[in-house]
């Protein structure tokens, strides 16, 4: 970096930020592509590290925010400054840290000045940069790999996203701050979208985490407008709009049948036993204009445990369309019977899904009670250990969440249709005849 380009943009760092954005827009390519690697210039507020003594610094905020590229810049500041740094890269597998953290746009490859950039050696999943400091891979899902390593900072990415069975994440996280003890003043920088997980819970908690909470419109410059128009227009205030693009943090409902950490606890990377039956659970909109059709498969495994494979559900759908998605699911997953709700119309359910030459079992169920009292049979599966959710299945999670014990339904949405096509599904595999009242079609 020449000098002329560092008094330049130390002039500029002086100036208020609409002033400096108003010089950056004025000045030629090549003066910008000088200045590209003085991250202050460019940087909002919310990518900037936070004053104060922490131990952790938490960026919760929505997609698109720049989570990943304020990650990748605070590594690179220590870095480049401290020749001694030994920096712990974490992300959900290998894979991730490598493919996001590493190699990724935003990631330590990409942003790093040309005659700066780090020596990436894959084999040894590990970075050295020119001026000696080190940073090596590591998988949140393989705990035991950070039990002894020490360092002096760390970047953990997704930490949201990180495996919750069997208390992986939180391992994961309490191993390396264990290891967590080289040089004067050991930090750790946490960037993920949020989600309801015991981990995430932990540090917003914590005293000595620093928190920054963004959306994702805080980044609006640096993203197409389209996108921005087209995911609110998609998602607006819905649950799952508040967490993944405004950055909330979204809590339980009390008295809700499911909880957050419930569905954690039950999930599964993958299916750890084969199927034994396969059932597609439907439940049909009243009109093409209404709510989504549901479509949630299910399966009963070979060691027991049911398991929720696939929500397949389509948004304001034709019958045509909807029925054509039933039969792809049932073809995929190669499912042994659909079972689908026929209060709005018995006749016509049947007609539609045989029209779409759905020859497979079919059997029609009508509802005898309320969508909580067939639901909390159901929720009492999984409060016993008997239902897995296999990978993230978050708008099926998010209706799970809203089902209220007792009665009643508090979103997301007018229905919690893809909730009621998964508790038909697991009361035909599971319950069998303890399971609301249900006559075949």
């Amino acid at each position: 970096m020449s000098k002329r380009s560092d008094s330049r943009a130390a002039y500029l760092l002086s100036l208020p930020a609409d002033e400096r954005r108003a010089l950056l827009n004025a000045m030629s390519e090549r003066q910008r592509h000088a200045l590209r690697h003085h991250w202050r210039l460019w940087a909002h507020d919310g990518q900037l590290p936070p004053g104060g003594d922490w131990l952790a610094w938490l960026i919760l905020a929505g997609r698109g925010f720049g989570k990943t590229r304020a990650g990748a810049e605070w590594v690179r500041a220590i870095a480049e400054t401290d020749g001694s740094a030994r920096i712990a890269l974490i992300g959900a597998s290998l894979g991730e840290a490598r493919s996001v953290m590493v190699e990724g746009d935003s990631g330590l490859m990409a942003i790093a000045p040309h005659g700066m950039r780090p020596k990436f050696e894959p084999s040894k999943r590990q970075l050295v940069w020119p001026g000696g400091a080190q940073a090596m891979l590591f998988s949140a899902a393989e705990p035991e790999s950070l039990r002894g390593p020490q360092h002096s900072h760390a970047w953990c990415d997704e930490v949201a996203k990180w495996d919750n069975a069997g208390g992986k994440a939180q391992s994961a996280w309490d191993n390396l701050l264990l290891g967590l003890r080289l040089g004067a003043n050991p930090q750790v920088v946490a960037t993920t979208t949020p989600r309801s997980v015991a981990l995430l819970a932990r540090l917003v908690a914590h005293p000595e985490v620093a928190i920054t909470r963004g959306r994702t419109r805080d980044n609006g410059r640096n993203l197409p407008p389209r996108f921005l128009s087209a995911m609110k227009r998609e998602f607006g205030r819905s649950a799952l709009g508040r967490q993944e693009l405004d950055g909330e943090l979204i809590e339980d409902i009390e008295g809700a049948l499911w909880s957050r950490a419930l569905l954690e606890q039950a999930r599964e990377a993958s299916a750890a036993s084969p199927p034994v039956r396969v059932v597609v659970g439907v439940d049909p909109p009243a009109s093409a204009q209404g709510d989504a059709c549901g479509i949630v498969v299910c399966a009963i495994c070979e060691d027991g445990i049911a398991r929720v494979l696939a929500d397949c559900s389509v948004e304001k759908a034709s019958p045509e369309k909807w029925a054509r998605a039933v039969a792809n699911a049932a073809d995929k997953w190669h499912a042994d019977r659909v079972v689908a709700e026929a209060n709005q119309g018995g006749a016509m359910v049947a007609s539609v899904l045989r029209a779409a030459e759905l020859a497979l079992p079919l059997k029609l169920v009508h509802a005898r009670h309320g969508k909580s009292a067939r639901a909390e049979p159901v929720a009492a599966l999984y409060e016993a250990g008997r239902v897995r959710h296999v990978g993230q299945l978050p708008a099926l999670e998010d209706q799970l969440c809203g089902l209220m014990a007792g009665g009643g339904y508090q979103g997301p949405g007018r229905s919690p249709d893809r909730a009621d096509a998964a508790v038909w599904a697991l009361t035909e595999l599971v319950l069998g005849r303890k399971g609301p009242r249900v006559w075949a079609g």
